[in-house]
């Protein structure tokens, strides 16, 4: 493994383990699904602005960029509404979308194989399932 792809691969590690904290943190702090999600605002901005550079980055790597769109997507949707104008469900929704493109991206750093696309629904079938929860 090269240096930079080392270097992406150990990044998108870091950040898939700050948002699986904060996922954990969101999951024991509510009781119900329609509480407000109350995240630090601060914590999140930084978190995005690390998978921002990493996305940047990871331009040399076509097999890596699209899962790392679809992570730095979901946290500016994640963003855009926090904190507290998104309710737990849909902040947990985000936050586990996110891991799973952070997860595939470093099994394609790694050279191991992701799951294959025929095993995952398209993006638009993704959006419009989520668009009617």
């Amino acid at each position: 493994m090269t240096t930079e792809r080392s270097q992406l691969y150990y990044t998108c590690v870091f950040l898939h383990v700050s948002f699986q904290a904060i996922q954990r943190s969101v999951e024991a702090s509510s009781r119900s699904d329609n509480t407000p999600c109350w995240l630090d605002g601060q914590l999140l901005q930084m978190l995005s602005n690390e998978l921002w550079r990493c996305r940047q980055g990871a331009a040399p790597f076509r097999e890596v960029t699209q899962a790392l769109d679809m992570a730095t997507y979901h946290c500016g949707l994640l963003m855009a509404q926090c904190p507290a104008a998104v309710n737990r469900r849909l902040c947990t929704h985000h936050l586990s979308a996110i891991m799973t493109s952070l997860k595939e991206a470093t099994a394609r750093l790694s050279g191991k194989t992701a799951p294959s696309t025929a095993d995952r629904p398209s993006p638009g079938r993704r959006l419009r399932s989520w668009l009617w929860r």
